[in-house]
């Protein structure tokens, strides 16, 4: 199943949904597709075959939340804000690491926590950076706004380019 991008009733992307919810959408009639692949695969019922769009538009407006949350901190989140690279050697992260241990008084949160990798995740244990003389390649920060999950899409249609903001 290949995902669908979903847009507002204004065009501003909200969320990747799966085929079968944006055919359900369009025959409820709440949505309308704006963007169909030639030659795309076709959605069949006993009554009704519906050509599964790249790009559905909802008909009426879903208002955003006015003040930009923080998306929650959780591995996956972590690794994709991460690049899936670790702190302290660049390769590839599989493991969430504190830059400050949590058993030396360090919090779970966004400025504390980085993506690592498996044997560098070990070695460091609970000691901080000072006591081992490591650095970390970059300083770990909170994600800016709801548009900083559309950097990190792998291999986006391109008939969605001109609907996601551009990676800053």
């Amino acid at each position: 199943m290949t995902r669908v991008l979903l847009l507002n009733a204004t065009f501003e992307p909200l969320q990747l949904v799966s085929e079968r919810r944006a055919v359900v959408l369009m025959i409820a009639g709440r949505a309308e597709a704006i963007a169909t692949p030639a030659g795309g695969a076709l959605c069949r019922s006993a009554n009704v075959v519906v050509a599964i769009p790249s790009i559905v538009r909802l008909h009426e407006m879903v208002k955003l939340p006015t003040r930009l949350r923080t998306p929650p901190l959780t591995r996956r989140t972590l690794l994709l804000r991460d690049g899936y690279r670790c702190a302290y050697c660049l390769a590839h992260a599989d493991t969430v690491d504190h830059v400050v241990p949590r058993s030396r008084g360090g919090r779970h949160e966004w400025t504390n926590v980085v993506a690592a990798c498996r044997p560098h995740n070990m070695q460091k244990g609970d000691r901080l950076l000072e006591e081992i003389g490591w650095r970390m390649h970059f300083e770990p920060r909170e994600p800016e706004g709801p548009w900083w999950r559309w950097r990190h899409v792998p291999d986006p249609d391109p008939l969605w380019a001109p609907f996601l903001p551009r990676a800053s």
